[in-house]
């Protein structure tokens, strides 16, 4: 066995379907309150998805060696490819997701990184070998349409703005893939380790692209770092962690949902913290994408 490797059979007990549908709720939940702490952050877009990796990795190291300790003392990682492109894709997402936010409306980023699902359902057979049952089209579709009413006010076409459009198309295609990749890595590497590594590769990427954006990098007051640090506690090692859990026991076409659950919460926080408006055609769009979540549920856990 090479050192950097570890037999994780011990590990391999996935959770139950309850308690993964659970995971993947309460992941969405927590990552939508990010906007939150990227709002507080004081630094550049890129900066605090920068940050926000980095403050997780000591708590993600933790959950890797926690996962090894029946084997050895020392904490042990899997470079796995579906690791290192995990990492690369998730740095992708957050890179391209910055770019569309600044480059056109953040409701035609937002829904066009809810596109992110479609690319699941289209190659998670091709990749995964993971064939998605027509339920699935239909709730996807569901839930794009519930996502158009809950941002239309925002929703804008400005062919000044195609780049940025652009942008969040790419956006969507990085999630797809990194939900791909972490779907294919559960399957032979540890939950903690794989997260751990593919953070640790997203970590290093997103540093060599902030350094070339030159935007602010470090915040000016305590507030501005509490806020980064909660970034990365709360959104990446919690938020994120759960849906890498969530991955684990579930289909990746399923777990892409993910974004639609994120929305919503975002939606829910944006009323709650900042008198962001919710009117009935936006409850609308909720109750759709729950009603879209319901239908592409996997029939057996």
């Amino acid at each position: 066995m090479k050192a950097t490797e570890i037999s994780d059979q011990s590990f391999k007990a996935k959770l139950s379907y309850p308690a993964a549908f659970s995971a993947l709720i309460v992941g969405g939940v927590i990552m939508g309150f990010s906007p939150v702490f990227v709002r507080e952050a004081e630094v550049g877009a890129f900066a605090s998805a920068f940050w926000r990796v980095l403050f997780a990795l000591p708590i993600l190291s933790i959950w890797a060696f926690y996962e090894t300790r029946k084997h050895t003392q020392r904490l042990r990682i899997k470079f796995s490819n579906s690791a290192i492109l995990a990492g690369l894709f998730f740095a992708g997402d957050l890179s391209f997701w910055h770019l569309s936010i600044l480059n056109t409306t953040m409701a035609n980023a937002t829904f066009l990184t809810g596109l992110a699902p479609v690319w699941v359902i289209l190659f998670s057979n091709l990749i995964l070998k993971e064939k998605p049952p027509k339920s699935a089209f239909i709730g996807i579709i569901i839930c794009i349409f519930g996502m158009a009413l809950l941002i239309n006010a925002s929703l804008q076409t400005d062919p000044t703005r195609l780049i940025g459009d652009l942008y969040g198309i790419i956006t969507s295609l990085f999630l797809g893939f990194y939900v791909i990749a972490i779907r294919s890595g559960t399957k032979d590497t540890n939950n903690g380790s794989l997260f751990f590594v593919s953070t640790i590769v997203t970590t290093l990427t997103l540093f060599l692209v902030t350094q070339y954006s030159g935007q602010t990098f470090l915040p000016e007051t305590e507030r501005g770092w509490a806020a980064l640090a909660s970034l990365g506690i709360l959104t990446h090692a919690g938020g994120q962690g759960l849906l890498t859990l969530a991955i684990a026991a579930l289909t990746a076409a399923f777990s892409s949902l993910v974004i639609f659950i994120e929305a919503i919460a975002a939606a829910f926080f944006g009323w709650l913290l900042f008198d962001e408006k919710m009117e009935v055609i936006q409850l609308a769009g909720c109750f759709l994408i729950l009603v879209g979540i319901w239908v592409s549920r996997p029939t057996k856990g």
